[in-house]
């Protein structure tokens, strides 16, 4: 029984060193002093320093949280409505239209789009990025607010219409601030899939509306230097850190109690 417990251990540890011993190679290297990835020369904090006067980096950065801030605001509102219908009225046409998005693969999801907005005559640019990311973040969202509902004591919304509330006042006093973490859970889910989104995002920007991924991928096709480390390391850092603050507020969408 300890050896197979052992064995259950070690196997654990070597995939979690599979996953995750490129990213902390990808962390290491963006302090490397050389241009060339191929060796450790020395540490350095030079290639953040250029990060930051790199224009073309700062815009696309910019580009990236404004998309990704009105996404998440956006898909927050739609999908708190939408996971509310799901567990109050239990449609089964709703639940396919709210989580279709997020079984489809992305590169179908990012061809419909485009096709789509080209047939409304729109042009490309920052709105059809954030309304094609309101559209995949929506189901995110629903799904934290339905499993907060799903937590839910549904005799205190019971008791406060015996004692005279209106239905306004109970879900404004009892229900939102029950959803409140599953809504900011969902909120934040869908600001760090929005702001590190690549292939559906280089499907509908257009010119001159590029993205954090994507001015990532126009330098990663000339080479992978320490700058790419370095702007990924902190793009690493914000998504770890949106994750966290997501787990913390609503643990039962990450399979808590």
């Amino acid at each position: 029984m300890a050896r197979k417990s052992l064995l259950l251990r070690l196997s654990a540890a070597l995939v979690y060193l599979f996953l995750y011993l490129p990213l902390l190679i990808v962390v290491l290297f963006s302090f490397n002093d050389s241009r060339l990835n191929a060796e450790w020369v020395g540490f350095t904090w030079k290639w953040y320093g250029k990060l930051f006067h790199n224009k073309q980096m700062l815009t696309a950065a910019m580009n990236s949280l404004i998309i990704a801030t009105v996404s998440a605001i956006v898909a927050t509102l739609l999908g708190t409505l939408a996971g509310i219908a799901m567990h109050q009225y239990r449609l089964r046409l709703l639940p396919l239209l709210v989580l279709a998005p997020i079984a489809m693969p992305e590169i179908l999801m990012g061809v419909s789009l485009l096709v789509l907005f080209i047939m409304m005559n729109m042009t490309l640019g920052l709105v059809s990025v954030m309304l094609a990311h309101i559209t995949f973040s929506i189901g995110f969202v629903a799904l934290a607010v339905q499993a907060r509902m799903s937590h839910m004591d549904p005799a205190l919304i019971e008791a406060a219409r015996d004692l005279g509330a209106t239905p306004w006042r109970s879900f404004r006093e009892i229900t939102l601030p029950l959803l409140l973490p599953g809504i900011l859970a969902g909120g934040l889910m869908a600001f760090t899939l929005s702001i590190d989104d690549f292939v559906i995002t280089f499907f509908t920007a257009g010119v001159g509306s590029s993205t954090l991924p994507l001015q990532i991928y126009s330098m990663v096709k000339i080479a992978v230097t320490p700058e790419v480390n370095a702007v990924s390391t902190l793009l690493m850092l914000l998504t770890l850190v949106v994750i966290i603050l997501t787990s913390r507020l609503s643990p039962t969408f990450f399979g808590g109690k």
